[in-house]
């Protein structure tokens, strides 16, 4: 079984590009995974509880569920246009998560790991975490990120994250691939340079309500970042026979806002003392920028997803932000380069080549795809740069480099284009001789056979693209990437669909 997880979306208000490009990414990677014959289980969720939902609710005048169930029909909605194929949908309101926070707990508490302290110090309301001294900026005050802080002074439980900071240092050295991309990790140890403070897992319930009670104590409620995290777990059986079918997670997709400290110290630390083997992997992406600024709702830089969506839909939008970004790297949007991609890349490089086949299919041979019969240098050529491109592209899909897996697939199309250029079949049709017609058909074949290994190749990225293709080609639907991608006959006699317009041509 090969798991793999987003973060779950916090109900704090609308999905945005973020989530969104994250929920592509993810599932790219499970597409990918079931493509080369692995089982999947795909999660994705809600993360409901905590003082800003409970703020927003207020505000709004509605219960705290009542906002989340809006939330999360919004996200399920968001996924369902993005084609995002996940296996289950977790919302930390479930019993069955519920059940798994409080046994957590409970088992912490009964080995003495979580004790109960006073606390004073400041307080992030935006971040609903508590700060130190250390994260004040040089002049003193506090990072924009943390928005209103202030101080208090309450009762709380603790969870003593800070004696595991050796083991978590020593873990990581000895683990080179647990954080993904390798930048990332030297910035975790760069953190635990500095001690670590006990981490604190309540909230008094007259200040926040809102939560999971704590087990041993009725009235206190989980902190919501531990209680966020628990849902790995939750969501696959924690407690049962069947977790170890699913656990050890293979890869959390996260971003690299939430990498520290939650998904990099405060999960693997809570894992280990817990007892249970850790993830096998983080991979952590960065931001989409907009003329250089982060993306955020509080700066007012917002791109609505479903609105690229709803105009030049979802393996268009997959297809960009998979090719734009280099995972782990932070990447710039705009409007003019993604139509430019979505006119070049998919609309007369992919798109084109399928009207051409399905119109010089009808013109020259009755739309039926005609048997390969001769292989001159053109056809070897092409088949040479079919062979270097599957090898490639199955290399860079293996390494998280999505952008040159599209790079190279892209390039065997613009290369069978040529190859359509250099054998013109219209030149072929005219001609009386045998020999011709022989060439001609076997172009038709080869045209028609290097576009479906093309939609093959684009499946995890395009699912509903390369399905179409498919369908175009007289086939029913797209198997594991080893019977898939292999140069073979089996679309002769085919019958080729009526001409479509796969991309219909936009401008801005």
């Amino acid at each position: 079984m090969f798991y793999i997880t987003t973060a779950i979306v916090y109900a704090n208000g609308d999905p945005h590009l973020g989530h969104a490009y994250e929920l592509v990414l993810t599932d790219v990677i499970a597409r990918y995974q079931r493509m080369i014959g692995n089982d999947v289980y795909f999660l994705t969720g809600l993360d409901e509880h905590g003082q800003k939902v409970q703020q927003s609710a207020k505000r709004l005048g509605v219960n705290p569920l009542d906002l989340c169930n809006d939330v999360a029909t919004k996200i399920n909605d968001l996924c369902s246009k993005l084609l995002i194929s996940n296996s289950d949908y977790i919302r930390t309101t479930e019993n069955r998560h519920k059940h798994t926070v409080q046994t957590i707990l409970q088992d912490l508490y009964n080995k003495k790991e979580i004790y109960k302290d006073d606390y004073k110090g400041f307080y992030s309301v935006k971040q609903e975490q508590f700060l130190q001294e250390k994260d004040r900026n040089v002049d003193g005050s506090w990072p924009e990120e943390f928005g209103e802080v202030i101080e208090i002074i309450e009762a709380n439980y603790f969870f003593k994250l800070s004696q595991y900071q050796d083991w978590l240092i020593d873990f990581i050295k000895k683990n080179p691939d647990f954080i993904y991309p390798y930048f990332r990790q030297k910035q975790v140890l760069e953190f635990l340079k500095d001690p670590i403070n006990d981490l604190c897992i309540s909230r008094p319930i007259q200040r926040l309500s809102w939560g999971i009670p704590l087990p041993f104590d009725p009235n206190f409620v989980t902190y919501v970042w531990f209680d966020a995290l628990i849902n790995y777990i939750s969501a696959v059986r924690y407690g049962s026979n069947q977790f170890s079918e699913y656990w050890p997670v293979n890869i959390h997709v996260i971003g690299k806002d939430i990498m520290l400290p939650a998904h990099a110290i405060y999960w693997p630390i809570i894992l280990h003392a817990c007892g249970i083997e850790l993830p096998k992997s983080l991979l952590v992406h960065g931001f989409w920028n907009f003329s250089g600024r982060k993306m955020s709702k509080s700066s007012g830089e917002v791109i609505d997803p479903l609105s690229l969506v709803e105009k030049y839909g979802p393996s268009a939008f997959r297809y960009f932000f998979t090719r734009e970004m280099n995972v782990g790297q932070d990447s710039e949007y705009s409007l003019d380069q993604f139509v430019k991609r979505y006119n070049n890349d998919l609309g007369n490089d992919l798109g084109n080549l399928v009207s051409r086949l399905l119109n010089m299919g009808a013109r020259y041979s009755n739309s039926q795809v005609p048997p390969v019969t001769i292989q001159d240098e053109p056809e070897i050529n092409l088949l040479s740069f079919w062979e270097s491109t599957n090898k490639e592209v199955r290399e860079f899909y293996d390494k998280k480099l999505f952008h040159m897996a599209l790079d190279r697939t892209f390039s065997f199309i613009r290369e069978i284009n040529r190859y359509i250029e250099i054998r013109a079949p219209w030149s072929l049709a005219k001609s009386k001789e045998l020999e011709d017609r022989k060439r001609l058909n076997s172009t038709l074949g080869t045209i028609a056979e290097s576009l479906r290994l093309s939609a093959a190749t684009l499946a995890p990225v395009t699912p509903d693209i390369s399905i179409k293709i498919y369908e175009l080609l007289g086939l029913n639907e797209i198997s594991t990437w080893d019977l898939e991608l292999r140069w073979s006959s089996r679309l002769e006699g085919n019958t080729l669909g009526e001409k479509t317009i796969l991309f219909p041509r936009y401008n801005n």
